[in-house]
């Protein structure tokens, strides 16, 4: 597995490693080293560390990531790669191809790359064709992204296989009723701190229901980051935690508590792929608001799991979030449980376990040369 963290595995991928190692085959994660190493090595997994900068393209450390790939390759001999993250899935289809190795890269969404201007898109596209163009097997984890690759002539149609994302253990995240608490409703939203990410119109949207609606609480989860352009710093947080708009729970490595204490989930994103935090809680039966975007429109069922609102507008997510305040406790909780059962029947780990097991057993069966 190449990936640009190795939390990145312990956090969305840990039932997928710990499937495959139960079929008997051996794991390596190549990825930056970091706290969750050695769990990872706990559940049977081998970590190689692999330096890489999760930031910006247009860093010369990118020019060398295919040669660095390549002998990683060659050193590990995979029978075949499964990526995740996009410059692992660009540069290191490259480099496994060179190789003749099986490359399986997983889109996890289309981000500022294809976000930004007609030269950023152009050079996207450029680099997914070039890249990916001969993979076999790419997963894509909603429809919109499916068709926005096709219709772009980024991708073609027959290399495309959608997964709910990476799939949620709805046994580990299990509903439970919302806080009920009848002088406060608390709004949280689960994410890094990047403006992609709708951080900007979520602070605006709470400063401004505030002012109105003094028994609505907002907070925030989620790693501060410097490698994203996008980031917001800690210096352009800290006046919304001044004025009581915001309240700041820090870093977690593990979101069920705080889903627990929350009467909705909010993601205001300009574009996702199957967005996790949304996915967890709807699995723990709280309802969400998320801008009907890609990925989020795919999660949320307008008016009965949740509420979409437009992208890019601080206005309109302030309108959503007051309507959810609206509700009530009881059509809150229904909502939850509706999104409960729309994860379950939708978005469970086992589609996602059994789509790799069928790419892998497709990707790696012997030829009739290697059977001779």
């Amino acid at each position: 597995m190449s990936v640009n963290r190795a939390w990145n595995v312990w956090n969305f991928r840990q039932p997928l490693v710990e499937a495959l190692i139960a079929d008997g085959h051996r794991v390596t994660i190549l990825a930056p080293a970091d706290e969750t190493v050695a769990k990872l090595e706990g559940i049977g997994a081998q970590v190689e560390p692999f330096a890489m900068n999760a930031g910006s393209f247009g860093t010369f450390e990118n020019a060398t990531l295919v040669p660095r790939f390549g002998r990683a390759f060659r050193t590990l001999q995979p029978d075949i790669v499964l990526s995740f993250t996009i410059k692992n899935n660009l540069f290191g289809a490259l480099a496994a191809r060179w190789q003749g190795i099986p490359f399986v890269p997983n889109v996890t969404g289309l981000g500022t790359v294809f976000l930004g201007s007609r030269a950023l898109f152009e050079i996207g596209r450029a680099l997914y064709r070039v890249s990916l163009g001969k993979s076999p097997v790419v997963f894509v984890q909603n429809e919109d992204d499916r068709e926005f690759l096709v219709s772009k002539r980024v991708l073609r149609a027959r290399q495309l296989r959608l997964l709910p994302g990476s799939g949620i253990d709805t046994q580990r995240f299990t509903p439970s009723p919302l806080p009920g608490k009848s002088d406060e409703v608390i709004f949280l939203m689960i994410s890094r701190l990047l403006r992609d990410k709708g951080i900007e119109e979520y602070l605006a949207a709470a400063r401004r229901v505030r002012r109105t609606r003094g028994n609505a609480r907002f907070q925030l989860l989620g790693p501060l980051t410097s490698d994203n352009p996008t980031a917001l710093s800690a210096a352009e947080l800290q006046p919304f935690i001044d004025d009581g708009s915001i309240e700041y729970l820090g870093a977690t490595d593990d979101v069920r508590p705080f889903i627990e204490e929350a009467d909705c989930v909010v993601l205001p994103s300009y574009r996702e792929g199957a967005p996790r935090s949304l996915i967890e809680a709807a699995a723990m039966g709280r309802p969400l608001v998320a801008t009907d975007v890609a990925g989020c429109s795919a999660v949320v069922d307008d008016g009965e799991t949740g509420f979409l609102c437009a992208a890019r507008s601080s206005d309109a997510l302030a309108d959503a979030l007051e309507k959810m305040l609206d509700l009530g406790p009881d059509a809150r909780q229904a909502m939850g449980m509706a999104g409960r059962t729309k994860m379950v029947a939708q978005y469970s780990v086992d589609y996602v376990i059994e789509a790799y097991r069928q790419a892998i057993a497709e990707l790696t069966r012997p030829t009739r040369n290697d059977q001779a």
